[in-house]
């Protein structure tokens, strides 16, 4: 067990919460990132795209930036 500002929680439920939240993260952001691809115009010329993703949380004073290229249809 540990403790996150007073409160008390097992490993095994902060491990689940935070994998239900970065499942969440994946599956919308690959749902916004198609549907940009969708809207793109039919000239837009581009092969590859990148994107920036940005977490977080000032409760436990966290920034982190993951920078990466995605592949075009």
């Amino acid at each position: 067990m540990f403790s996150l500002h007073g409160v008390f929680m097992s490993e095994d439920h902060f491990n689940l919460s935070m994998r239900k939240f970065l499942k969440s993260v994946g599956v919308t952001s690959q749902q916004k990132i198609e549907e940009a691809v969708r809207e793109l115009d039919q000239e837009h010329s581009a092969k590859q795209v990148t994107v920036t993703m940005t977490l977080s949380c000032d409760e436990i004073n966290l920034s982190h930036e993951v920078t990466g290229t995605i592949d075009l249809p």
